[in-house]
């Protein structure tokens, strides 16, 4: 039995038992009786813009996600370093600034350059990478040691 159909009994059990409304106690249930009501009244709008909100809510996080799969290439639920699939070579990779720390999103090509400027506060951020390994031979792809 949910809240409305309880206040519903409550109601009928007070006209049933032929409340006195012009005795002062039967005054007070039949007030009391009024306020439980319009709770009910009231719970029942808020519950019925909450399953609203949450349906709306579900919509954008369907469409937030469409959007992901777009910006993101993300062809494939991958996280296997060893993948061939093309989704998987466009990386992004997220940068803090250290003035202002937002978060900035890049990708190898960017970081290739010799550094860019933040985009929220403007300062020059710098990327310097050393090579990962030791060998004369050198292919990693971290370093541009495969070029030299």
């Amino acid at each position: 039995m949910d809240i409305c159909e309880k206040v519903a009994y409550i109601k009928g059990l007070a006209k049933g038992m032929k409340l006195d409304s012009e005795s002062n106690e039967g005054k007070i249930i039949a007030a009391i009786i009024d306020l439980l009501g319009d709770i009910t009244d009231e719970i029942c709008d808020i519950e019925d813009a909450c399953d609203d909100m949450s349906e709306q809510i579900d919509a954008v996080d369907e469409d937030l996600s469409s959007l992901e799969d777009i910006i993101y290439k993300d062809c494939c639920d991958c996280d296997d370093d060893d993948c061939d699939c093309d989704c998987c070579e466009d990386e992004v990779y997220e940068v803090e600034c250290p003035a202002c720390h937002d978060i900035i999103y890049l990708d190898e090509d960017m970081l290739a350059e010799e550094g860019i400027n933040c985009p929220n506060c403007g300062t020059n951020l710098e990327f310097d990478f050393d090579c990962c390994c030791d060998d004369e031979d050198c292919d990693c792809g971290c370093c541009d040691c495969e070029e030299e």
